[in-house]
């Protein structure tokens, strides 16, 4: 999925938070007997994404098949485990896209399309659905250092977006993802009975 001879983008998870309002870490959560960590590390290296790094804090955790990136500071929000996350990749890197753990309904063939735009010129990519831009988003290296600076609290790299919004690229990805969320019990259980699939 990636241009001939060239690097392909990094897969890049948050996975740092302790999930207050679920009660419990969410990078420990199972989804179908699957923690959410596995699944979004699977979900990036299924669509090309190599290294993939994992940011970690609440919980120690250990992923198969990805670079584990503990973040002291994840109290601070999800702003500095972006920071460390960026931080951490290889300085070849020529891209990464920054998918969180807690959607687990993001699936290879949205962040392909993602890496697909990145391949047509997109600076930034970033996944929409019903017009509405969520996560996960593509950076281009050239912009992983004013990212990483406008990324305080947790915002991510929502300020910096908001401010260069010549450089995005919206990717429709509605029919084959879905961005919802694992903030409550309530939102697990809605989850649960919608089959994880999306549409």
């Amino acid at each position: 999925m990636t241009l001939h001879g060239a690097e392909p983008p990094a897969g890049l998870l948050l996975a740092a938070g302790e999930g207050s309002r679920l009660g419990r870490p969410k990078a420990t959560l199972e989804l179908d007997g699957e923690r959410l960590v596995d699944r979004g590390v699977r979900m990036l290296r299924d669509a090309g994404c190599s290294p993939a790094i994992v940011v970690v804090g609440a919980e120690p955790v250990e992923v198969i098949g990805a670079v584990v990136v503990p973040n002291p500071r994840w109290r601070d929000g999800m702003g500095s485990s972006l920071r460390a996350g960026l931080a951490a990749l290889p300085p070849a890197c020529p891209a990464a896209v920054v998918a969180l753990v807690d959607q687990p309904l993001i699936t290879a063939a949205a962040v392909g399309r993602l890496i697909a735009a990145y391949e047509a010129g997109a600076e930034i990519a970033i996944a929409t659905y019903g017009g509405e831009r969520r996560n996960p988003v593509l950076l281009r290296a050239a912009h992983f250092g004013a990212a990483a600076e406008a990324a305080v609290g947790d915002t991510g790299a929502r300020d910096f977006l908001r401010a260069h919004p010549d450089l995005v690229t919206p990717v429709p990805c509605d029919d084959v993802a879905a961005p919802d969320d694992i903030d409550t019990p309530d939102d697990l259980t809605a989850l649960r009975r919608r089959g994880h699939e999306p549409g």
